[in-house]
């Protein structure tokens, strides 16, 4: 790895760390050059703005992201097994992306409307296209309830997956595997034992 790879990579673990925390609005390139040890006019013979470094941390999780899905939209799954991948993958795009994740989060909104991140909203609805596809094909064939509308379930699944990015932290006794195996088992089995009567 050059000097110069060496020195980006760095600025883009520290900002990614920063921007998670603070929010992109708070951060400034100031902060982010304080934290590499480098003046803020060095900053920009790395990264053109601010704004080009949230660029590629997004885009380098949601890529990773999204390549997942399309692998497992292309697999030959039965409902069940299809939502249990879902949830693995998005687990180890969170793994690997823990600060992007949160960046996403925290901040779309704000990002969305500005032209340069225009892409999150066609990620955003083709993140939710894929998790929609598999709930309605899973209650079509008997696997999920349906009675429940499939953008409710989505939301709930969302939440439960991508929210664990603000509390899990991984242990030698507690993998990312286990988190997906508990999760997909809440979420496919609930926490009763006896089924609830609905009112």
């Amino acid at each position: 790895m050059t000097e110069r790879s060496s020195s980006r990579e760095a600025i883009l673990e520290k900002a990614a760390s920063l921007f998670a925390t603070r929010g992109v609005a708070a951060t400034t390139v100031r902060d982010i050059a304080g934290e590499v040890g480098l003046h803020s006019g060095s900053l920009y013979h790395h990264f053109e703005s601010k704004d080009a470094i949230v660029d590629e941390l997004l885009r380098g999780y949601l890529d990773d992201l999204l390549a997942g899905y399309r692998v497992v939209a292309a697999e030959d799954l039965d409902p069940k097994a299809r939502l249990e991948r879902l949830v693995q993958v998005s687990l180890d795009t969170v793994a690997a992306h823990p600060h992007a994740t949160e960046i996403y989060q925290n901040d779309f909104n704000l990002l969305r409307e500005q032209p340069r991140f225009g892409y999150l909203k066609t990620a955003a609805a083709e993140v939710q296209r894929v998790w929609l596809d598999a709930i309605v094909l899973g209650a079509d064939a008997g696997y999920f309830r349906s009675d429940i509308e499939p953008r409710i379930l989505y939301r709930v699944i969302r939440d439960v997956v991508w929210l664990s990015v603000r509390w899990y932290k991984p242990t030698a006794a507690y993998g990312i595997g286990q988190l997906a195996d508990d999760c997909t088992s809440i979420l496919l089995d609930g926490i009763s034992i006896k089924p609830r009567r609905r009112r």
